[in-house]
């Protein structure tokens, strides 16, 4: 995995085509398209020559069922620092289980962000890998999504909630 170059490629999920940009740090852009794309299969070497088998394994797993957590360089530069500090906790939620807002923000430590976690949530690059889906409202609303509520509630029932 270390030898990643840059280049869009989508994949076939049964959550529906992934859109991935990879750089030569890790997975920058993750994209749940809800229309159908043509997908790449990942053994189609001219089609996505660095794109990293195990990060097709990965989310085709996690779209099955089977995949509870990820083990994938991300390249999260794009973020401010706010939100990669969202980002870096949201990744600390259990599969199959949810936190509000209102948590992460205590978490970072700044108990009144809970709006800016929210916008941090929505800004958050590579969904799924970072659960954001997993953050709902104090009151167990759902909140937003960035791939439409629709998907949040199917990520969620995937993962037993």
């Amino acid at each position: 995995m270390a030898d990643l170059r840059g280049g869009a490629v989508t994949i076939a999920t049964q959550l529906g085509p992934m859109r991935l940009i990879i750089t030569d740090r890790g997975l920058a852009d993750l994209e749940i398209r809800p229309k159908p794309a043509k997908a790449v299969s990942p053994r189609t070497k001219s089609a996505a020559p660095n794109l990293p088998a195990n990060l097709v394994k990965q989310l085709q797993a996690y779209a099955d069922g089977q995949r509870v957590c990820f083990t994938i360089p991300l390249d999260l530069r794009a973020g401010t620092a706010f939100q990669q500090v969202v980002w870096r906790m949201l990744q600390t939620i259990p599969y199959g289980e949810t936190r509000s807002y209102a948590w992460v923000a205590r978490q970072i430590g700044k108990p009144k962000a809970t709006r800016a976690v929210g916008a941090a949530c929505g800004a958050n690059p590579v969904p799924i890998v970072v659960p954001c889906h997993r953050v709902v409202g104090s009151d167990g609303s759902l909140g937003g999504f960035s791939g439409g509520l629709a998907l949040k509630r199917r990520l969620l029932a995937l993962e037993g909630q």
